[in-house]
């Protein structure tokens, strides 16, 4: 249960954490002090498979405009995929990928929207750096060699995503990915490892993503799965010792927010921003974007 307590003696136990500095966040050209106003990534999904339909563009020309759209609520980042990483979808190919996510990617750059692909497959990610892509989305850890390497070479910057298998459709195992009762340890461990891994071939700038999203779906009860993903959104601060942003996919809670799951989102961005998160990837950016400049963690720098 979240209450004054609560936050209290989280305070109490790793306060010590809360001040620790972390480096902006570049993307292209423009760097992001994300304690001095955290950064947006909006979610583009070019696969009918996601299950948030608001985000799904089906064409070409829609997902120009949804890119677009974003960008013009407040998205620093547009992050766009062309596979779902639910359970039982349909696994796409590299060279599918490829297709689809190349020209979207090089009409958003072309209009100046700043843009990060979300791929597991080491040849769709060079394609769509060439296309003009600046932010690496990596929600795998099979290939760390090859995307670090790309991302060096293509000057771009690096979300690393916590992923005990190779990719995010590796997690639906709970024997191999149990859910630990305080995973911030392990975090720190494959972080602080694979952080060395990327800045000795030669990337730049790196973010961090604990990757509550993902490896879940086995805790039975929504509202306990709801409950320990803010935990972990409110203790993100933890983190911070890794001189760092961190990025946080925004858990939905299709099942607990029901007909109103679009505004699940914006709760846990409290959460998130409590916890000093640097980025938050959301389907809502608008919502998301009120709720911070409520919290007054947004201020008026624009987006670009």
């Amino acid at each position: 249960m979240i209450t004054l307590k609560s936050l209290a003696a989280l305070v109490d136990a790793y306060g010590d954490q809360l001040d620790q500095p972390v480096a902006p966040f570049r993307v292209g050209d423009r760097e992001i002090d994300t304690d001095a106003r955290p950064a947006l990534m909006g979610v583009l999904n070019l696969s009918r498979d996601s299950w948030y339909r608001e985000s799904v563009a089906a064409t070409h020309a829609a997902a120009v405009r949804r890119g677009s759209v974003l960008a013009a609520q407040g998205a620093d980042i547009v992050d766009i995929g062309a596979e779902s990483s639910n359970a039982g979808t349909e696994i796409v190919s590299a060279m599918e990928q490829t297709r689809q996510l190349v020209p979207v990617i090089e009409e958003l750059a072309q209009a100046g929207v700043a843009v990060s692909v979300e791929s597991y497959h080491p040849a769709t990610v060079e394609a769509c750096l060439q296309a003009g892509a600046r932010v690496l989305n990596l929600t795998g850890s099979g290939d760390d060699e090859a995307m670090f390497g790309l991302a060096a070479a293509y000057d771009a910057s690096v979300v690393l995503c916590h992923i005990e298998g190779t990719h995010a459709r590796d997690l639906h195992d709970p024997a191999t990915n149990p859910v630990a009762s305080d995973p911030v340890p392990a975090m720190l461990e494959q972080f602080e490892r694979r952080l060395a891994h990327a800045r000795e071939l030669g990337v730049g700038s790196v973010a961090i993503d604990p990757g509550i999203g993902f490896g879940l779906a086995w805790l039975p009860d929504p509202a306990e799965r709801a409950r320990y993903q803010g935990a972990l959104l409110l203790q993100t601060f933890r983190l911070r010792g890794l001189g760092v942003p961190v990025c946080h996919a925004l858990p939905s809670a299709m099942d607990l927010f029901g007909e109103e799951v679009r505004s699940a989102e914006g709760f846990f961005a409290v959460l998130a921003a409590l916890g000093r998160t640097g980025i938050h990837r959301t389907h809502e950016i608008s919502r998301v974007a009120a709720v911070l400049d409520a919290m007054g963690d947004l201020v008026a720098e624009p987006p670009r």
